[in-house]
């Protein structure tokens, strides 16, 4: 079997080092809120290019501290609109509601599968306040366009960078594009942990006290209280884990590039949509895109994943219930977005991993070309 993600041989690439990281944190007798967490949040901001970085629980706490954060600032009140892509994982939508703010449902590009600027502005209402921009699969959305509404509309805009570490847009990485940016280091990430994990960047300094504070129970001093906070915090050994392979993430999302340009070169079947990508515009040092996920398009999605199954082939579908469809969010549920939910009856998402070789990729491209 040629499994989507091999979890056991992406952190076998780093086993030794991983294995001395647990060690000196158990060593240690030192837990949470330690050197650790220090370092990585230091090495975190530097890669990131921001002024701050605050390591969190997960990558939905990133992005519903953020949003907290901006209430208590008074940037945000609840009732405000926070556009969001209508296609986006229900995380995205759960941190905006969590935080009783409106979230307004955008059509995305069908072809690059993120928000377009065009789109958005002729969404924005006297209520909205902000923006939630989602680099979806591990694709930079950014541009000219978008800088200008940032610099001009006075609007906030929170990368949801869940996906795309390492992507940079004419040198600025994600996650320094915004006002402030929700990393997930689950275990399938790019850069994952060995657990869940996440972290906030942004370079506004009242943010970056008010997202930590928040994340400690709304403390900043032990047992003085300020706010009704979470708990939300990176634990050491996770932190550590985190700092040993972000010296590799260029190196690997590099490798999934070269599997990417495998799978867009060799489809030919002709029933199939591939993300539209453009390898000859793609500067090889500053990835545009780091394919978090290689997804494809087409009407026969039952058929295909069934057939690349029996041959011995996983795939996944990211992701089947587009959030305005599912119960949870039951009062949208009337809502109408066809390109939404047209991407979500066809997606399909084929293995992708730095460890996948020349001989797996032949064979994938064999049995996707030769099914009718």
């Amino acid at each position: 079997m040629i499994k989507f993600l091999d979890l056991q041989q992406i952190n076998g690439r780093h086993a030794e080092a991983l294995k001395q990281a647990a060690s000196r944190v158990i060593d240690s007798g030192w837990y949470l809120m330690g050197r650790e967490l220090a370092q990585f949040e230091n090495k975190l901001a530097t890669f990131v290019g921001s002024k701050h970085a605050i390591g969190v629980a997960n990558g939905l706490d990133a992005l519903r501290l953020i949003l907290r954060a901006y209430i208590e600032l008074g940037y945000l009140h609840k009732g405000d609109e926070v556009i969001v892509p209508a296609n986006t994982y229900i995380a995205s939508i759960l941190a905006i509601t969590d935080n009783d703010l409106i979230p307004v449902f955008v059509e995305p590009n069908p072809l690059t599968f993120n928000l377009e600027v065009e789109t958005v502005i002729l969404k924005i209402t006297p209520k909205t306040k902000a923006i939630l921009l989602v680099h979806l699969y591990g694709r930079v959305e950014w541009s000219e366009a978008w800088q200008n509404l940032k610099d001009e509309s006075g609007l906030l805009i929170i990368e949801d960078n869940a996906q795309a570490i390492g992507a940079a847009w004419k040198g600025i990485q994600t996650g320094n594009l915004g006002h402030a940016a929700g990393f997930s280091f689950y275990p399938g990430k790019n850069l994952g942990a060995l657990g869940d994990a996440g972290a906030v960047t942004t370079s506004d300094d009242k943010l970056a006290q008010l997202v930590r504070t928040l994340g400690n129970y709304g403390s900043q001093k032990k047992y003085h209280n300020d706010y009704q906070g979470y708990n939300s915090r990176l634990d050491e050994i996770q932190a550590a884990l985190l700092s040993v392979k972000l010296d590799f993430i260029h190196e690997e999302n590099q490798l999934r590039h070269q599997v990417a340009l495998h799978y867009l070169n060799g489809i030919k079947n002709k029933d199939i949509i591939l993300p539209s990508f453009d390898p000859s515009a793609e500067n090889t040092s500053d990835l545009t895109h780091v394919w978090h996920l290689f997804v494809i398009r087409t009407k026969k999605r039952t058929a295909l994943q069934q057939y690349l199954e029996e041959k011995g082939i996983q795939t996944v579908i990211h992701y089947p219930i587009p959030p305005h469809k599912q119960l949870a969010y039951a009062a949208y549920n009337n809502l109408e977005l066809p390109i939404t939910e047209a991407i979500h009856d066809e997606v399909l998402s084929l293995p992708m991993s730095p460890n996948l070789n020349h001989f797996n990729l032949d064979y994938i491209l064999d049995q996707i070309n030769e099914i009718k």
